[in-house]
């Protein structure tokens, strides 16, 4: 199995990235990797992983589609960006997968552009799993497609499922419809004309989910549009941040509970841990013909290791293909 990575995208590009990869060819013993970016800044970074060095091959893109500029005009334009490149290596079955922490924008676009949706897609999606304590919920769209028609959330909860079954191991996902209440007859003119629709499509869909359940494991596919979708993702995480610096200060507050805070600290790192992103990875992009990850900008080296992680199990479970066989049964 070989990855392309994106080196030079991300917020701690390349020392993340390059980290990242490393841990994650540690992890696994099958796995190539070519690296892609500024070799000159690449390159110093591999002095101490002689034990996986001959596993990265090392592919020149010195041009960087940033955040600033406009995606489309970016893919077009810098053909010796990691993005161009990556994209195209994976149509031409030259690379496995891909993955970057760049520009979402130009991964999005590239994805459509330089890969090619599958057939019978209409909008390819930006899906996260968003962390519950359990096995965490899909996220479907989170930001691609702020305007939808209800058709696409059919396809997106089509696409969810699969997402779900072969990398998760959901058996048969419970796909939800994100809405401001449970009733049928609740919500915008979209929810309503999707709802009789996804009733009828060939996955298990149990119905509306309010924001409040959206992390009480009533659903393992949450659809929305782009708008809602990228709304709830980020106020979770500012919730999270802030919850979370509000917990450290009561817990520092006095000496007696310093206390128990040190007595309770190892449920608290676990708390911690299955609620954290970066044990993830990052946003798979369903939608189009090839394994494309979506690392978070932040990400850090194991951050980005998961994320590659979550690449090599969307590989192996074949999502791509249960994507496309569900579509041909469903027409």
């Amino acid at each position: 199995m070989r990855i392309f990575v994106d080196a030079m995208g991300g917020d701690n590009a390349p020392a993340a990235p390059v980290e990242g990869c490393i841990e994650a060819l540690r992890k696994y013993p099958g796995l190539e990797i070519a690296l892609a970016g500024d070799l000159s800044q690449v390159e110093p970074l591999l002095r101490d992983c002689d034990d996986v060095r001959g596993r990265i091959s090392l592919v020149d893109a010195p041009e960087v589609i940033t955040n600033d500029e406009s995606p489309a005009m970016g893919v077009r334009t810098k053909k010796k960006s990691a993005t161009v490149i990556g994209m195209l290596q994976v149509r031409a079955g030259e690379a496995d997968g891909f993955v970057s922490a760049g520009s979402t924008g130009a991964n999005l676009v590239g994805g459509m552009l330089r890969l090619g949706r599958i057939p019978g897609i209409e909008r390819p999606a930006l899906a996260p799993i968003l962390p519950n304590g359990k096995r965490g919920a899909l996220l479907i769209d989170c930001g691609a497609n702020v305007d939808c028609l209800p058709e696409y959330l059919v396809q997106f909860g089509m696409m969810g499922s699969a997402y779900m079954q072969g990398v998760m191991g959901v058996k048969e996902p419970r796909v939800g419809l994100i809405n401001i209440g449970a009733e049928e007859h609740k919500g915008n003119a979209l929810v309503k004309a999707a709802y009789p629709l996804m009733q009828a499509a060939p996955y298990r869909f149990v119905g509306n989910v309010e924001a409040r359940d959206l992390l009480a494991d009533t659903a393992d596919v949450l659809v929305c549009d782009g708008f809602c979708g990228n709304l709830v993702l980020k106020f979770m995480e500012g919730v999270a941040g802030t919850l979370m610096g509000i917990i450290k200060g009561e817990l520092m507050a006095d000496t007696r509970s310093k206390i128990g805070a040190l007595i309770a600290k190892p449920a608290f790192r676990r708390v911690k841990k299955a609620m954290d992103y970066s044990e993830i990875g990052g946003a798979p992009l369903l939608g189009v013909k090839g394994a494309v990850i979506k690392a978070h900008g932040s990400s850090n080296g194991h951050a980005f290791a998961c994320a590659i992680g979550q690449c090599v199990r969307m590989l192996e479970g074949r999502v791509v293909e249960t994507i496309e066989t569900a579509l041909s049964a469903a027409q």
